[in-house]
């Protein structure tokens, strides 16, 4: 009889030789103590995310509005995404249209929550959230993103390692927990991209799945669904944007996010084994939703849009599942999807996204095609944000 494998024992033995495959893979990466750093921006890509013409930005250079910025020998000047910011505040400075170049909250606005969200792993939830959370910060809001994944992926494309950095404590689950929770202000960590902070998700989030069935039981409050909204209170002046990577299941954690947003992306993939998924999910949350709903919480949303991702324009039966999306669903579909692009998924080898990477180390057109259709679903969730905001 052939050796009995005792699973436990094989999956420990795999799980360490796969931590420690990926240490060895981070060190490669990166420097043993260095973090990511964001790279400068050409003019050109300056001008597009300022909204304001190459020869307009040459012009305020030249009339000595704007100081220095980087210069190749070449005369090329390249732009920090501090430098950006310093820029949109002159432009807002002189312009006769306030918020034209600061778009951010004003007094009376709520501070916009998005929950990017789906049923199932691999339909590019957590490179929607993080593409569109970059986007937003180079466009000058104040973003918080909030990891509540125990697989924590948006953390690790943050530069950190969830496993080593926050194995016992630090995550989002110590503002939540039901046990002594921290101020969510203690857990929040700067990062390398100018504009976003991150509340860091980590394998302890899975304690409050665990944790929550007792609480309920013990009546403690505030209960799951408002605990999340409840700790957002403390630090939602601070910022205009707050996104949340969720996990791919219908848990506390998700209800928690949902019961917090104010808009809820759904991303799909367009093949009918993901829709059957995804009208699963739908029907599960609605059940749920119904529950925590009659036991108060708030269940008012401003959007939920559906995001195709993963597109292929010129796959047949990809087409045919988006016009079925659209018939069902409407204007509940965003009109751009995020198209399936190498460049997406080679800029993840390195734990990059496509904001962070160099034009040059990629085929130009493969790139340019990628970075346009995820601007242009930026835009669109952007000016759903506005829209919010009665502008």
């Amino acid at each position: 009889m052939a050796d009995q494998i005792h699973i436990n024992t094989r999956i420990r033995e795999n799980a360490e030789n796969l931590s420690a495959a990926l240490e060895d893979h981070m060190l490669k990466v990166f420097a043993p103590d260095a973090r990511k750093e964001l790279r400068l921006f050409s003019a050109g890509e300056a001008a597009e995310l300022l909204g304001i013409s190459a020869s307009f930005l040459r012009k305020l250079h030249f009339d000595g509005k704007i100081g220095d910025v980087h210069t190749t020998p070449g005369g090329r000047r390249h732009y920090s995404a501090s430098d950006l910011l310093k820029i949109r505040e002159t432009l807002e400075g002189t312009t006769k249209t306030k918020g034209s170049y600061q778009r951010g909250r004003k007094d009376g606005d709520k501070v916009q929550v998005l929950s990017f969200l789906n049923f199932k792993g691999g339909s590019g939830k957590t490179t929607s959230s993080i593409h569109n959370a970059q986007r937003f910060a180079l466009k000058g809001y104040r973003v918080l993103c909030v990891d509540i994944d125990p697989q924590a992926s948006l953390t690790t494309l943050f530069g950190y390692r969830p496993e080593y950095d926050f194995l016992q404590s630090g995550t989002i689950y110590d503002a939540i927990r039901y046990d002594d929770p921290l101020p969510l202000s203690s857990v929040i960590q700067e990062t390398f991209f100018t504009g976003i902070d991150l509340a860091p998700g980590g394998l302890m989030l899975q304690e409050f799945e665990h944790e929550t069935p007792q609480a309920l039981l013990g009546n403690v409050q505030p209960p799951f669904f408002a605990r999340m909204a409840a700790v957002l209170q403390e630090v939602e002046d601070q910022y205009d944007v707050i996104i949340f990577d969720c996990p791919p299941q219908l848990g506390y954690l998700t209800m928690s996010a949902l019961c917090a947003s104010t808009g809820i992306v759904i991303t799909v993939v367009p093949n009918m084994l993901d829709i059957a998924s995804m009208s699963q999910f739908l029907q599960m949350s609605a059940d749920l939703l119904d529950v925590v709903s009659e036991a108060g919480a708030r269940m008012e949303f401003d959007f939920l849009r559906f995001l195709i991702n993963r597109y292929e324009p010129n796959d047949g039966p990809q087409q045919q599942v988006v016009a079925f999306l659209r018939q069902m669903f409407g204007d509940e579909v965003m009109v751009a999807p995020v198209l399936k692009s190498t460049a997406i998924s080679d800029a993840g080898l390195t734990h990059q996204t496509l904001y962070e990477v160099d034009r040059s180390q990629f085929n130009r057109n493969t790139y340019d095609r990628a970075v346009d259709s995820l601007n242009t679903v930026n835009d669109e969730v952007e000016a759903l944000v506005q829209q919010a905001w009665g502008r």
